[in-house]
């Protein structure tokens, strides 16, 4: 690929080094600025001339990971349009660059991007291909002929993360991963290509990490939910259980005093979700007390944080003993509900998220969270969370860490932005609500604020821009920069964020100092 990002505006990040400093420029399209202009193009690993794509590049548009056809007579190009509405595949001529569609796909909000090349597998024989596609609100597979035509649905059901682990196409089998009993476990499936046998080969109310054997005839499948620690067990290929290889209950198990960590349901204030919640409950619990409560989230589309797997270590039950309630909790457009309820987003960042979490905090109310308490931590799109959390839910949510945040959806980049929010020019009343800033009025409570200020992916301009918002309404809050820190920072700078933000845990939900070895 050959990018001229010429047009593209030109972002400064400062650094502080030295007697003068110096800027570091780097190219950055916002949401509605000139992308790189790209074009695609072929030589021999000898060297000699390159045969470029017959595409326009100077046309706004995307390319995903191309694919060798299996023959290597061709190259299969992924082509979005700049809304990301629209994917085309194209077989390209390695001769002289010419392009024919055999793939055309288009969706009324969005299609992601495949920058990893999981899209699209094909057949051993070079006779078709597998598609992935969450065309119809999940996300199912398709064998399609080496014309692109569809020959056959292999599923066609409520899944979510589907990965194809092995295909035969002797036995004409597909076996897969995906998420669909439960949306917060995985299991293991075979489905033939005509799509009329489907059957689930994991076991019991667990999530599966399954490793296949070479031809499928086995699998070793790591299973384990929010109760039960990891056991790994042989299973033969129609699902019967072999044989156990060991697990991670040991003698002294039921001997430790360990805080119970449960998977809840919610319902959405319109009934039409169950929304998945992940509570560790303090050691002490007792319904009929208060007690402070820190949710951490992230928060952006298809990016749910809620599974139903074993997950122990020692913080977590440090602040279960502490005597805080520890929460992660999923909207509808998280990707357990599917392409169907990752659309409420589009146009519409920031407003979703966090009505339904409005929804799971009052429901926390009920179970003995103190409402003075609330608080709530995230990182990148959690950053932005907390700050919309404090601004636009501060009835709610009483104090908030929010680190590398975007604040302003028209500080972030184009390709991620855009493809839910389209542009501003697009969609002004969006970013309007979707800003931070417009909620800042509505602050109340306690938010602290941190930073790289060479943080290349959200620009520290979006918390400068923040603090400067609330300074102008002189409202309190905490900041904090980390000179140099890109988006996220090593060594010791993160053992004093870590430390930062634990005190703030300590003082403001806990009402207590907290113990001087933490600073060790």
């Amino acid at each position: 690929m050959r990018m001229d990002d010429h047009r593209v505006p030109v972002f400064p990040l400062y650094n502080e080094t030295g007697v003068h400093g110096f800027l570091e420029n780097t190219r950055y399209p916002k949401p509605g600025d000139p992308n790189p202009e790209v074009r695609i193009g072929v030589v021999a690993p000898a060297g000699g001339a390159v045969v470029w794509a017959d595409f326009d590049q100077k046309a706004d548009q995307y390319f995903g990971m191309p694919y060798w056809r299996p023959d290597g007579q061709a190259l299969w190009i992924q082509w979005m349009n700049r809304g990301q509405d629209t994917l085309r595949i194209y077989a390209m001529d390695l001769a002289n660059g010419s392009k024919k569609e055999v793939y055309l796909e288009n969706q009324k909000t969005w299609i992601d991007l495949d920058d990893q090349g999981g899209r699209l597998q094909f057949l051993a024989s070079g006779k078709g291909f597998i598609l992935q596609s969450d065309q119809d609100g999940w996300d199912n597979l398709y064998l399609h002929g080496m014309d692109g035509v569809l020959q056959s649905r292999i599923t066609n059901d409520r899944f979510w993360s589907t990965s194809i682990m092995h295909v035969d196409e002797t036995k004409k089998r597909v076996w897969f991963t995906a998420r669909r009993e439960n949306s917060a476990r995985t299991d293991y499936y075979v489905a033939s290509f005509d799509g009329k046998m489907m059957q689930r080969l994991t076991f019991g109310e667990y999530t599966h990490r399954v490793q296949s054997s070479p031809g499928a005839s086995y699998f070793v499948t790591t299973y384990s939910n929010a109760s039960e620690p990891d056991r790994m067990a042989v299973v033969d290929a129609k699902g019967k259980f072999v044989r156990e290889l060991g697990g991670g209950r040991g003698a002294s198990f039921d001997k430790y005093i360990m805080a119970r960590t449960e998977i809840v349901r919610v319902p959405s204030e319109d009934g039409l979700y169950q929304l998945p919640v992940r509570i560790t409950w303090p050691l002490d619990y007792d319904p009929t007390k208060k007690y402070p409560v820190m949710i951490n989230i992230y928060g952006g589309p298809n990016a749910g944080t809620v599974r139903d797997g074993w997950q122990l270590n020692g913080t977590q039950q440090w602040w279960a003993k502490e005597g805080l309630i520890q929460v992660a909790m999923d909207h509808r457009a998280s990707g357990h509900f599917g392409k169907n309820g990752i659309n409420y987003m589009h146009r519409s960042l920031g407003q979703w998220e966090l009505k339904d979490w409005i929804t799971i905090v009052k429901w926390l109310h009920t179970k003995g969270a103190d409402p003075a308490r609330v608080g709530i931590a995230g990182f990148s799109y959690g950053g932005y969370m907390t700050c919309m959390a404090l601004t636009a839910g501060a009835d709610y949510f009483t104090h908030g860490l929010a680190g590398g945040s975007v604040t302003d959806w028209q500080l972030y980049d184009t390709h991620y932005t855009e493809r839910f929010m389209d542009t501003p020019a697009e969609n002004p009343e969006g970013y309007k609500q979707g800003s931070v800033m417009t909620h800042a009025g509505k602050y109340k409570g306690l938010l602290r604020i941190y930073h790289g200020t060479m943080d290349d992916n959200v620009h520290m301009q979006n918390s400068m821009q923040l603090v400067k918002k609330l300074q102008e309404s002189r409202r309190h809050f905490e900041f904090m920069v980390y000179p140099g820190g890109r988006h996220g920072w090593p060594g010791a700078q993160m053992a004093h964020s870590t430390n930062e933000n634990n005190m703030f845990i300590y003082r403001n939900l806990l009402k207590k100092e907290m113990p001087a070895d933490f600073m060790r």
